[in-house]
């Protein structure tokens, strides 16, 4: 197998399974039926509430390659006035209610609904204008944000470039995945889609590409030193390549995207 085979069967293997996504769409058709019944207070209810984010935008990883991958879900409450904590309050005990015997915790600043076989985040939200709501930026304050806006985006970039941005993201959280997340994902995926890919013809070209464009200018060591070894990796990889050594090739840039099983 070739650097570039091997590529492309990764990024085909990184997607969600049909058993994972029937199960997450069960799961979030028992979600917004709880979510219905739960909060029927009369002008102090729920206006709306929907999946958003990577999950989205095919760009989610199985929980194989990213042990926290989760389903990201907006929900608008109809009555604003109050901080975000107070909404956060709100979801967790709709959860602790409905979900009992589920892993239930508020992270920064979501609450966490832990499930078998995925992980949700819902967020709590405010109705602002067109597709903008606000959500959470800390307990405290509020930010505004198009939650799916980024999708066109992601949908025009992935089309220009003969659709290959949607698995190079992929293969690029990968990495991220496995190396303590030196980005926040979503940043990533948007630097990702908004990059140029002049003379860049297939997946290896690609991904290539995006590690070619880190700069290890990062605040903390680690995270420059997981850089320096990911633009490393891709540097013995082509000098392999150079060198007529495919075999050695391969089993570099499974240094860099690890197979599915975690072996390097």
């Amino acid at each position: 197998m070739s650097v570039l085979s091997y590529l492309q069967s990764r990024a085909s293997s990184a997607v969600l399974s049909s058993t994972e996504n029937t199960s997450i769409n069960t799961s979030i058709t028992t979600l917004k039926s709880r979510l219905d019944k739960y909060f029927t207070v009369a002008d102090d209810g729920l206006s709306t509430h929907f999946r958003f984010g990577s999950s989205t935008r095919g760009t989610i990883l199985p929980r194989v390659d990213d042990a926290h991958s989760d389903i990201d879900y907006l929900i608008v409450f109809e009555k604003g006035g109050y901080n975000p904590q107070t909404y956060l309050d709100r979801l967790k005990r709709f959860v602790e209610k409905r979900y009992s015997s589920s892993d239930i915790y508020q992270s920064h600043p979501t609450i966490v609904l832990e499930l078998n076989h995925i992980k949700f985040d819902l967020v709590p939200a405010l109705f602002q204008w067109g597709s903008t709501y606000k959500i959470p930026s800390s307990t405290t304050s509020w930010q505004d944000t198009s939650p799916n806006d980024f999708n066109s985006t992601l949908e025009t970039a992935n089309k220009n470039n003969s659709y290959l941005i949607k698995p190079t993201v992929r293969l690029a959280k990968i990495w991220n995945a496995s190396n303590g997340y030196v980005f926040d994902s979503y940043a990533f995926e948007k630097w990702i889609a908004n990059r140029f890919y002049l003379f860049c013809s297939n997946q290896k070209d690609y991904l290539f590409n995006v590690f070619d464009g880190l700069n290890a200018n990062e605040t903390t060591q680690w995270r420059n030193d997981k850089i320096n070894r990911a633009k490393q990796i891709v540097a013995n990889v082509r000098d392999y390549e150079k060198r007529e050594m495919p075999i050695t090739a391969e089993a570099e840039i499974k240094k860099l995207i690890p197979e599915q099983d975690g072996r390097f």
